[in-house]
């Protein structure tokens, strides 16, 4: 199972499922990051959180606790 957090910067990835319960989860998918979107993955900070992604057609920036409940195909 590869997450989100484990994306490579310039890498396009498609959302397979989105793990974590309740307004977690619901705050993720109120950011557009649901089942079937793509997601290209731009830049991290220097520490590497957060990082950076597009997500239909605008920039979002997640936390890696965030990116780690996102797994990606």
């Amino acid at each position: 199972m590869k997450t989100l957090r484990q994306a490579k910067i310039g890498e396009t990835v498609q959302v397979v499922k989105l793990h974590g319960e309740g307004a977690v989860k619901r705050r993720i998918m109120d950011m557009g990051i649901t089942r079937g979107v793509e997601v290209f993955v731009r830049k991290t900070a220097p520490l590497g959180d957060p990082m950076e992604v597009t997500v239909r057609g605008y920039e979002l920036s997640l936390r890696k606790a965030d990116a780690e409940m996102i797994q990606i195909g």
